[in-house]
């Protein structure tokens, strides 16, 4: 999935795409933002990229969309040039296109969009800031868009992050948690189990579960397609 904005909208598609690896331990490349003016962008505004739909449409090649790839346009005013040459590119490859937008949508988008989200926010505290109540919709949804695509893809069992990615002490902590939840042992030997499963809370999860080792673990895991509810209920 790829999501493109200029501005504030493609800041939060950065920002969300981002988390995807250490909360779910995704490979980068399967969730992905894509800013107009690139990654300087993110930290110094780069307003005229966005009028250029050519630009857009660039950034898709550059990506080699595939008919198997999703693309998220997101633009508050549902108009941006940029974002509207990404949807015509992509459309034109094959890809799924959702529209991302804070107001009623052009009846000739559906040309080129497959389905839209429309969370309309009425007018901005401050005239025309759409990085407050546009922004803040923005955000739940793409929160939203991202989390439900990984309950559906079984990195979630009940309310719990079983993907994530211990790549610092607070994620160790919570991976040790995690595994203590869902199969009731002590600290100690949920720290155990995440050592000898390389730090992977599912893979420990199923060896505790199961009484099984890591390579064995790993195959069980597989054979049901990473859902931990399948091998547990």
């Amino acid at each position: 999935m790829f999501y493109v904005g200029a501005g504030t909208s493609g800041r939060l598609g950065v920002l969300d795409a981002s988390e995807c690896p250490p909360t779910f331990s995704t490979p980068p490349e399967m969730v992905q933002g894509i800013i107009a003016g690139g990654d300087v962008a993110l930290r110094r505004s780069v307003e005229g990229e966005e009028d250029k739909p050519e630009r857009g449409a660039e950034a898709i090649r550059e990506r080699e969309l595939t008919p198997q790839d999703i693309l998220v346009g997101i633009a508050s005013s549902g108009r941006t040039p940029y974002v509207i040459g990404a949807l015509k590119e992509a459309h034109a490859i094959g890809a799924t296109t959702i529209f991302l937008c804070c107001v009623p949508p052009a009846a000739h988008l559906k040309e080129f969009v497959t389905h839209f989200i429309t969370p309309i926010v009425g007018p901005e505290i401050i005239t025309g800031s759409t990085r407050l109540k546009a922004g803040t919709a923005t955000k739940l949804v793409l929160n939203m868009l991202t989390t439900a695509a990984m309950i559906k893809l079984g990195k979630v069992y009940n309310n719990l992050m079983v993907d994530v990615h211990a790549s610092n002490t607070k994620l160790v902590a919570r991976s040790v948690r995690i595994v203590q939840t869902v199969t009731g042992v002590d600290a100690a030997t949920a720290e155990d189990a995440l050592t000898q499963a390389g730090g992977h809370a599912k893979v420990a999860i199923v060896m505790l579960a199961k009484g099984l080792n890591r390579t064995d673990a790993n195959a069980l895991l597989e054979k049901h397609s990473g859902f931990l509810r399948h091998i547990l209920e």
